[in-house]
């Protein structure tokens, strides 16, 4: 722990009580060094982007040493705050999710997502207790931004989500959450339900359907990322592009909307 990361861990808090916080999730040093650079307030990862970088696919597969060194390359690059996705820790036992929480926070992030998925709330309630007592130890105030999976996995019918929403957010913020994240979310009428019934910052995810960022904050939302749409934008282009080259060696479509070499090489040259 520095004083830089205690400060960090201050203003990453705070920024979730300043409007809307958009957040351009990142998979690696570099990407992470281009999103700072084009004014980000702070840094997020993307577990999928993370993994694909890695060759693994998203889903806790990616080991748990590679995402630690992944943030800290990002933390030796950038200098804002960072929250790292940790899916659901990776582990069944919250002790030892509480062990890679340890882990990423030593590597330098403040903040961290954490879900549930299919498990049960009971169980990411003490891996949230985990997770706090290890930033706790390190002398960090991290950020748990509890992810519920409610809409994106359909837990419950379609009438419930609501409902079940905000059973689990009171429940992780009884155990010590700091955020609530309900990806899959994109109906504004249900996006000002949840986040007028929830008392922490509500977090949602970039997708077709969603209100536009303004009007987001003026629903309540706190926080929007875009979790692994940029990183599947970028795989999208590179699919186009390369497959193209590869079929009739064509340079030119190479150029097209291209960041210039000397201005990429310039950005990572930075100290």
């Amino acid at each position: 722990m520095t004083i830089e990361q205690t400060a960090a861990a201050r203003l990453f808090r705070r920024l979730h009580g300043e409007g809307l916080l958009v957040l351009a999730n990142a998979w690696d040093a570099g990407s992470a060094r281009l999103i700072e650079s084009l004014g980000a307030k702070a840094l997020a990862t993307t577990s999928a982007g993370v993994a694909w970088s890695h060759g693994y696919a998203d889903g806790h597969h990616l080991p748990v040493s590679l995402l630690v060194a992944t943030v800290e390359e990002i933390a030796r690059v950038v200098r804002i705050p960072i929250t790292a996705d940790v899916e659901g820790g990776y582990s069944g036992d919250p002790a030892e999710v509480g062990d890679a929480v340890a882990r990423v926070i030593a590597a330098g992030a403040v903040g961290i997502n954490l879900e549930d998925g299919t498990g049960a709330p009971d169980l990411l309630s003490a891996k949230i207790e985990k997770a706090k007592e290890a930033g706790a130890r390190a002398g960090i105030d991290l950020f748990v931004n509890a992810r519920t999976d409610v809409y994106l996995r359909e837990l419950v019918a379609a009438d419930r989500h609501v409902e079940e929403t905000l059973a689990r957010a009171e429940r992780y913020r009884a155990a010590g959450a700091d955020g609530i994240f309900v990806p899959g979310v994109t109906d504004a009428a249900e996006i000002r339900k949840i986040a007028s019934a929830v008392s922490l910052p509500l977090n949602v995810l970039a997708r077709p359907g969603l209100p536009p960022a303004s009007e987001l904050e003026a629903l309540g939302v706190r926080r929007l990322s875009s979790g692994s749409g940029v990183a599947s934008a970028v795989y999208g282009r590179m699919a186009s592009v390369a497959s193209g080259f590869l079929e009739d060696g064509a340079s030119g479509p190479l150029a097209e909307g291209a960041m210039p070499y000397a201005e990429i090489n310039a950005l990572m040259g930075q100290d």
